[in-house]
């Protein structure tokens, strides 16, 4: 199983996801390549804004299935033909030189027993995002706990031997992570942007507290499907 797998679960993301495809064609040739075959694959949750419309004409390979993160992104590593997964958010874009990255990760020393991560921006201007920015970076060098918007790289082998993403209804990457442990994981050289509308919309300072709460309750062990009520 030679090459890369991108994933992308999606659930009406339409809007953003073609920005986010726009740069990752920009990055690399997602066609076939005998030397390092490149596949994007598309997890829907039951799209009705066209996404999967979009995912097909962009020649993606397209998986269909109920909603759930955790449940996409899983049933998408399992049907994934490359021996690296690269995991990302419909809402995030990539810089052009994302593939040269992510290529320089997989071929070091050791690269196969880790997971690289990127640096977190959000595509506002405001004095806040930076903040907000430098909170969620903060956390993932300092506490091994990166963001699912910062994308996550990993070969398959490490994935499994993990267990890989698990069906839960929220804090999935949170999971994930905490059993790879923060002495695997490691810093990609790219800067994924995000958009910041779910701030916009509830605040600079209300939705990261409310994350921060459902984190704090998530470690102190409160089930995800209670922590997943409210959430969006």
């Amino acid at each position: 199983m030679p090459g890369l797998s991108l994933i992308i679960p999606t659930y009406n993301a339409a809007e953003r996801l073609r920005a986010c495809l726009d740069s990752l064609k920009a990055g690399a040739n997602l066609t076939d390549d005998a030397s390092f075959p490149v596949e994007l694959i598309i997890s829907d949750g039951g799209s009705t804004d066209g996404t999967r419309q979009l995912a097909r004409e962009r020649g993606c390979r397209l998986l269909d299935g109920p909603p759930g993160r955790g449940r996409q992104l899983r049933t998408a590593a399992e049907a994934a033909n490359g021996e690296w997964l690269f995991f990302l958010h419909a809402d995030s874009r990539l810089p052009p030189d994302w593939m040269t990255a992510l290529r320089r990760f997989m071929s070091a020393e050791g690269s196969r027993d880790t997971a690289g991560y990127g640096r977190l921006r959000l595509d506002s201007n405001r004095p806040a995002a930076r903040r907000v920015e430098r909170l969620a970076n903060w956390r993932a060098a300092r506490l091994g706990l990166p963001y699912g918007d910062q994308g996550l790289l990993i070969a398959r082998t490490t994935y499994e031997a993990v267990g890989g993403y698990r069906d839960i209804p929220l804090m999935e990457d949170v999971d994930l992570v905490r059993r790879l442990g923060r002495a695997r994981l490691r810093p990609l050289a790219i800067e994924i942007v995000t958009a910041a509308d779910k701030y916009e919309q509830q605040g600079w300072w209300k939705r990261p507290c409310l994350n921060l709460c459902r984190l704090t309750l998530y470690l102190l062990g409160v089930p995800e499907r209670y922590l997943a009520r409210g959430y969006r």
